[in-house]
């Protein structure tokens, strides 16, 4: 029960791992694999956080909403795990996508939010590969989507 030491240690809250709002679904196992469909960004009061990387929000907003992401990308795979994070052996990968104009180039900076989190909560375990995509938009006009892949014990 180590991840869920830390996520108390770090003072974090996980929100409701929401139920799709679309055809797909929120993860699914395959074999020890574990995907976890894209999380959006949003508030802990589960407002979307919204706007464009380098108009309305900065980078350090951003690394916050990427942060939320995560911890919804948390939620949903202990929700998978029947409540039993213990269930997982790593993460594999994290893809992120940033909402931004043409010019901005932080883009690792912002998903290195997510990657923070999940660090802070897998530790070693939560090393991972990654992707950070720019964007012209993102569904609802969120900032940041988030979507990872874990292996399971």
């Amino acid at each position: 029960m180590i991840f869920e030491e830390n996520i108390k240690k770090n003072n974090l809250i996980l929100p409701n791992a929401a139920n799709p709002v679309g055809s797909y679904v929120a993860s699914k196992i395959v074999g020890k694999l574990l995907f976890i469909s894209g999380q959006i960004s949003m508030t802990e009061k589960a407002e979307l956080i919204k706007g464009k990387l380098g108009k309305e929000l900065n980078t350090e907003a951003g690394y916050a909403a990427a942060k939320r992401c995560a911890l919804s990308i948390v939620a949903q795979a202990k929700k998978a795990c029947g409540d039993d994070l213990s269930k997982i052996k790593s993460c594999v990968k994290l893809t992120g996508f940033v909402n931004s104009v043409d010019n901005f180039v932080e883009q690792p900076k912002v998903i290195n939010g997510a990657s923070d989190l999940i660090a802070s909560v897998f530790g070693d375990a939560g090393m991972h590969t990654r992707a950070a995509v720019s964007t012209n938009s993102l569904p609802l006009g969120v900032a940041v989507e988030v979507d990872a892949i874990f292996e399971l014990n």
